[in-house]
């Protein structure tokens, strides 16, 4: 382990290629990384494996990458008794992998978004098989200051592969906003549907009150104009006709046939206005009977509960109405 007075005896270490570049072009990604003192670079397996593909990285680590490149956070954190990174993502027992366990899950990885950086892996070892060692070439603009650090430039392979994800990237970021838009279109579209709907229902529910209103009235101007009383039950009268109130009669008394005559004439008018105002003259017109003998009729109805007197009309004209209180 290092002690950390011993830190600042680092040699600083200038990369060819930077390392965010390097790993994003290897796994189209910008992964987590924690760089030692060494100059050393560490990267959470997890992360790795989900930008790759892999279903178990438990598995991936122990089928690509050798004990020797994977270490968990706490150890390489304590081999240069550095502290944990603050944060719930960064456990002590979080699986890292060196920038070689990197590489190796790369060249197992079947991505095809892996391949431009796996073709350059291939040329960089072919290379060096042919001739000896591989030489990235200096990049055109250097730095004035002499003392600085020569700057190369970025491979081919991955420069391209790099524009590449990033062009996917942008691609993915305006499908991203587009799917946006169109959710935030189609939210406001409920939005107004449901307005809509409530709208209607108020207005469907404004209708079925003025209905069952209207109804209410119905039912009251039937239960004026039923001549008769409610049965014990609490259920409306049938409204009697001219033929039931005849038949009724006839079956309440023997009729004879004045009486008959009588009631034929004044059945209607009870049943269709509700009383009898005629004066005894104008039935008497109306049935060829004296005056008399109408009125004999009458008592003789009223006296078998068929009518009842209801007093009299302001002209003097006795009121007689069917009686309520029998008739069905």
């Amino acid at each position: 382990m290092i002690e950390p007075s011993k830190r600042h005896d680092f040699v600083e270490r200038h990369e060819a290629i930077d390392v965010s570049d390097f790993v994003y072009a290897a796994t189209g990604a910008r992964v987590r990384r924690l760089t030692m003192p060494d100059g050393t670079h560490w990267f959470p397996a997890v992360d790795v494996c989900k930008e790759l593909g892999y279903t178990t990285t438990r598995k991936a680590l122990t089928d690509h990458v050798p004990e020797g490149h994977r270490e968990s956070l706490e150890t390489v954190t304590g081999s240069h008794s550095l502290s944990i990174p603050a944060g719930r993502e960064w456990r002590r027992d979080l699986q890292l992998i060196d920038l070689q366990g990197l590489i190796r899950l790369v060249q197992a990885c079947t991505k095809p978004s892996c391949e431009p950086f796996k073709q350059w892996a291939a040329e960089v070892i072919e290379t060096v098989q042919r001739e000896g060692s591989y030489t990235l070439e200096e990049a055109e603009v250097q730095p004035a200051d002499p003392s600085a650090p020569v700057v190369y430039a970025m491979p081919d392979q991955v420069a391209e592969a790099i524009v590449r994800l990033e062009a996917h990237n942008l691609q993915l970021d305006e499908e991203l906003a587009n799917a946006q838009q169109e959710s935030l279109t189609l939210q406001k579209e409920t939005v107004t549907l449901q307005r809509e709907v409530l709208a209607t229902q108020k207005a469907t529910l404004a209708v079925q009150q003025a209905m069952v209103r209207a109804m209410e009235r119905i039912a009251d101007r039937l239960d004026g104009l039923v001549l008769g009383r409610r049965a014990p039950d609490g259920r409306l009268a049938v409204l009697p006709t001219t033929e039931s109130v005849l038949a009724d009669w006839r079956h309440r008394l023997s009729v004879t046939e004045d009486v008959w005559t009588v009631a034929v004439v004044i059945a209607p008018v009870l049943v269709e206005q509700g009383e009898l105002r005629e004066p005894l003259e104008a039935i008497a017109a109306r049935t060829g009977l004296p005056v008399r003998r109408v009125n004999e009729c009458l008592r003789l109805l009223q006296k078998h509960a068929c009518i009842r007197s209801q007093g009299g009309a302001e002209d003097g004209a006795p009121v007689y109405v069917l009686n309520q209180a029998d008739n069905p």
